[in-house]
C-alpha cells in the first residue's frame, strides 16, 4: 500500500465531495488488499468504505446538504483518501458528542448492523441473538444494538480479555470459543432451545454449528465469510426447525436500497448514539500513513472495536 498523488474525484449531480478527516477501517479493506473482495464495476479502486469530513461540494441535484457540513459517510470505495465523492443519501451528520474522526468509524458497523439484525432479521424483544466475533467493531455496535431491541445476547470471543470486554458492554454470556464448542455452550443457555438470531462473520467454517444453534423460526445470517465459502448444511434440520439462512453484503446494494438503510439508521440509532445509550468503541487510531500497521492490527484479531485511520 503506497500513499500516492492521484487526480481530484468529481461529484456528479446527486453527489456530493468530501474533504476526508478520517476512515474507518474494515475487514473488507483486508481482504481487498489481499485480492479477495475487489470493488463493485463502477466504484473506485481504492481502499476505504467509510469516511468523516467536511463537504467541500454538492452537486447540482443536492439539497439536503451543504459546502461546510461535518459528515461520515457510508462508501463503496474510495475513502483512503483526502477527498472523496459519494451519494448525497449515503451521508449522516456526525452525531452530537461525538468528534469528527470518531464518527469515520460509525457508518458501516451502524449500516451493517441496523440493516441485518433489525431491519432483515426483525429481531424482537425477548428473543436470544447469537453474535459471532463480539469485540469486533460490527459485533460491539451489535451487542447494543441487540439490548435496546430488548433481546438477550450471546457473543463469541477468541480471548478472556474479549470475553470481559462484551460482557462490560451488555453481552449476557460470552464464550471463549477456544476454551469450548460454541453449539454445546449456546445448547446450555438456551436449555435446548436454541437462539432465534445468529449474526455470523464466519460463513461455511460455522456453517453446521449455526443451525443447530438456532431455535424453531430461527434466522442465520451470514454476513462474512473469514471461515470459507463453501459448506454443507443439513436441509431436514433447517426444515424441522423452520428456520432461514439469510446472506447479504452492504457493498454490492443498489444505492437506492443504501440510502433507505441510511434512513433508518439515522432515524433509529442516531438518537441513541447522540444520547450516549450506545456508545461507539474505538480501539486504536493510526495516521494514514501507518496504514500497513493498522491492517496486521485487524488481521492478528488484537483489536475491540474500530480502528480509525487519521488524515490531519
Amino acid at each position: 500500500m503506497q500513499w500516492l498523488e492521484v487526480e481530484d474525484p468529481i461529484p456528479g449531480v446527486d453527489e456530493v465531495l468530501i474533504d476526508v478527516a478520517a476512515v474507518g477501517l474494515n475487514r473488507a479493506d483486508v481482504l481487498q488488499r489481499k485480492g479477495f473482495y475487489p470493488p463493485p464495476p463502477g466504484a473506485s479502486n481504492y481502499l476505504g468504505l467509510e469516511c468523516s469530513g467536511v463537504i467541500s461540494a454538492v452537486g447540482a441535484n443536492v439539497t439536503a446538504w451543504k459546502i461546510g457540513d461535518q459528515v461520515c459517510a457510508l462508501l463503496t470505495g474510495g475513502g483512503c483518501a483526502e477527498k472523496v465523492v459519494v451519494p448525497a443519501g449515503q451521508l449522516l451528520p456526525v452525531p452530537a458528542g461525538v468528534s469528527l474522526i470518531d464518527a469515520s468509524a460509525l457508518p458501516e458497523i451502524a449500516a451493517t448492523v441496523w440493516s441485518n439484525v433489525a431491519m432483515l432479521a426483525h429481531l424482537r424483544e425477548g428473543e436470544t441473538i447469537l453474535i459471532h466475533g463480539g469485540t469486533s467493531g460490527i459485533g460491539t455496535m451489535a451487542i447494543q444494538v441487540a439490548r435496546q431491541l430488548g433481546a438477550r445476547v450471546i457473543v463469541t470471543c477468541g480471548t478472556q480479555v474479549k470475553v470481559q470486554a462484551a460482557l462490560d458492554l451488555g453481552a449476557d454470556f460470552a464464550i471463549n470459543y477456544t476454551q469450548s464448542d460454541f453449539a454445546d455452550e449456546v445448547n446450555t443457555i438456551t436449555q435446548g432451545k436454541g437462539v432465534d438470531v445468529i449474526l455470523d462473520v464466519m460463513g461455511a467454517k460455522y456453517l453446521q454449528s449455526n443451525v443447530a444453534s438456532l431455535a424453531a423460526n430461527g434466522r442465520l445470517v451470514v454476513i462474512g465469510l473469514q471461515g470459507g465459502t463453501k459448506g454443507e448444511i443439513d436441509l431436514n434440520r433447517l426444515l424441522s426447525k423452520r428456520a432461514a439462512v439469510l446472506a447479504t453484503s452492504l457493498r454490492m446494494r443498489p444505492v437506492a436500497e443504501k440510502a433507505a438503510i441510511i434512513d433508518s439508521v439515522r432515524e433509529h440509532l442516531w438518537p441513541l448514539i447522540e444520547s450516549g445509550t450506545i456508545k461507539l468503541v474505538i480501539d486504536h487510531y493510526f495516521p494514514i500513513e501507518q496504514i500497513a500497521q493498522a491492517h496486521e492490527r485487524m488481521e492478528a484479531s488484537q483489536h475491540i472495536g474500530k480502528i480509525v485511520l487519521t488524515l490531519h
